[in-house]
């Protein structure tokens, strides 16, 4: 399968993961702004290893599909439609997504 096809696959489950995680998002941002008890447990909470690998997938969904997003709206007015074209566009996706999503990792995790 040509790499394309993998990064319009990932845009449509990075949208349906961001989808059905809208319900963790709006928890924690109603615990980030409640009061400050909850801003406390919403810190402890979001501590954890696991919490924090669930917001680095959710961080990457959003970069991944907002990226292939703009890809696929410069298809719809035929830019960039040709086989090389939408290859190269496909690495482009890539390209910004993932080390951005690589740097928001690096901080979450406490590194720098």
């Amino acid at each position: 399968m040509p790499l394309a096809a993998y990064v319009s696959i990932l845009h449509r489950a990075s949208g349906a993961m961001m989808f059905v995680l809208l319900p963790f998002v709006l928890f924690l941002l109603e615990k980030s702004l409640t009061s400050e008890i909850s801003f406390e447990y919403f810190k402890g909470f979001t501590s954890n290893w696991f919490v924090k690998l669930v917001i680095l997938a959710l961080v990457w969904a959003y970069l991944h599909h907002f990226c292939a997003g703009i890809r696929h709206l410069l298809m719809d007015v035929h830019v960039g439609v040709d086989k090389e074209s939408g290859r190269k566009s496909a690495v482009a996706v890539l390209a910004i997504s993932l080390p951005i999503a690589a740097l928001v990792a690096l901080k979450l995790f406490g590194v720098f």
